[in-house]
């Protein structure tokens, strides 16, 4: 699999926050596609399945549980982004929640600029 321009971008250079800008719609992508794929039903109803999937407490169950089989290179990514500074949480969410979810953002941006996306189907599907 590849990313879906041909532009140039090295994710090394880029600042947590702009790989969370990035993984953050990739990962809303992905899920979309998974939640389509499993079944035709009303938009109404993906979007509320969607929803529970990309909140910040799902996000931050799911960097808890891949954090042990990251590579090295991927659990600094994910400590990074997790120790971002983030201008705001939402009402609804924990902080440690938001910034555990800001940073599988940051992993899912990292590795989606490093034309690594099945490795994110594989952190996904885990």
């Amino acid at each position: 699999m590849q990313r879906l321009t041909a532009e140039s971008c090295d994710p090394k250079e880029l600042n947590m926050l702009a790989l969370a800008f990035v993984g953050d719609g990739v990962y809303d992508l992905i899920v979309r596609e998974k939640l389509v794929c499993e079944g035709n039903c009303r938009v109404k109803e993906l979007n509320a399945r969607k929803v529970e999937q990309v909140r910040c407490q799902a996000q931050a169950q799911r960097a808890a549980k891949i954090e042990p089989i990251l590579t090295p290179e991927e659990a600094d990514i994910l400590r990074r982004g997790r120790n971002a500074h983030v201008s705001h949480a939402p009402k609804n969410a924990t902080t440690a929640d938001y910034h555990m979810a800001t940073a599988l953002e940051c992993l899912v941006g990292y590795l989606y600029l490093s034309d690594r996306l099945d490795r994110i189907i594989e952190l996904m599907e885990y």
